[in-house]
């Protein structure tokens, strides 16, 4: 699952401060990421295919507290989450890469294809100590037309993300967070040995930051519309790496 150039691109792309204090008013008290009764639930929201719960419930996973704050994960809403997820987008540093560049209505688009989709990959923000300053994509990578270029495992799970404010990027958070996303992934999902991303192999910022984060370089893959470093953390290494 993935933007029109599918990648996990970290610690790159930005927005101008005023993109992210839009939506900033603490979490615990009406952040525009984590009010969730202004969303309308889709399948992802559900995150059900024929009865299975693709991600484990990701919606329940609860935070991850880190170095840099206390960091939660939250099921992203059209109506509550477009306009700044599209703000982010249109930065050229992002839009170089998630091809998401333009139009609300472009943005819109690509999120709603996964909301109404099964379950496989759930849109998320990322909201650190109230603040939301990062886009996700959770999904099952076994399941996705990713699987095709590499040996994927049953339960293999992927991660994109999209660091968005500009006071964010160039100080490690991107590769701190990637490692409590992991951390998340496979505390709460049990079934998956392995999370796996695949930045574009020109983008040596989000390689690097994977790489900060416990994944290791697994081989380089053509996909459709880029060649990827295949990133992959292993449930085995997760206390060594």
């Amino acid at each position: 699952m993935s933007p029109a150039d599918p990648i996990a691109e970290t610690g790159v792309a930005v927005t101008d401060p005023a993109g992210t204090a839009s939506a900033s008013h603490a979490a615990n008290g009406g952040d525009s990421a984590s009010d969730a009764g202004a969303c309308t639930p889709g399948a992802a929201d559900a995150g059900h295919f024929a009865g299975e719960d693709l991600l484990d419930d990701l919606a329940a996973w609860g935070p991850a507290d880190t170095p840099a704050g206390r960091f939660h994960l939250v099921p992203a809403c059209i109506e509550r989450d477009l306009p700044l997820i599209s703000r982010w987008m249109n930065d050229p540093a992002a839009a170089t890469f998630w091809e998401l560049s333009g139009p609300q209505g472009v943005t819109e688009d690509h999120l709603r294809t996964q909301l109404a989709g099964d379950g496989r990959s759930v849109p998320c923000m990322g909201v650190l100590d109230g603040v939301p300053m990062s886009y996700w994509e959770i999904y099952r990578a076994d399941l996705d037309p990713l699987a095709r270029h590499y040996a994927a495992r049953p339960h293999d799970t992927g991660i994109h993300l999209l660091v968005g404010g500009v006071a964010e990027r160039g100080r490690g958070l991107g590769g701190l967070l990637l490692r409590a996303v992991a951390d998340l992934v496979l505390t709460r999902r049990p079934t998956c040995a392995r999370v796996i991303a695949e930045p574009d192999i020109r983008n040596t910022p989000s390689i690097a930051a994977f790489l900060t984060a416990g994944f290791r370089f697994s081989t380089e893959v053509d996909l459709p519309a880029k060649r990827a470093a295949l990133m992959v953390r292993e449930r085995s290494l997760r206390h060594v790496l």
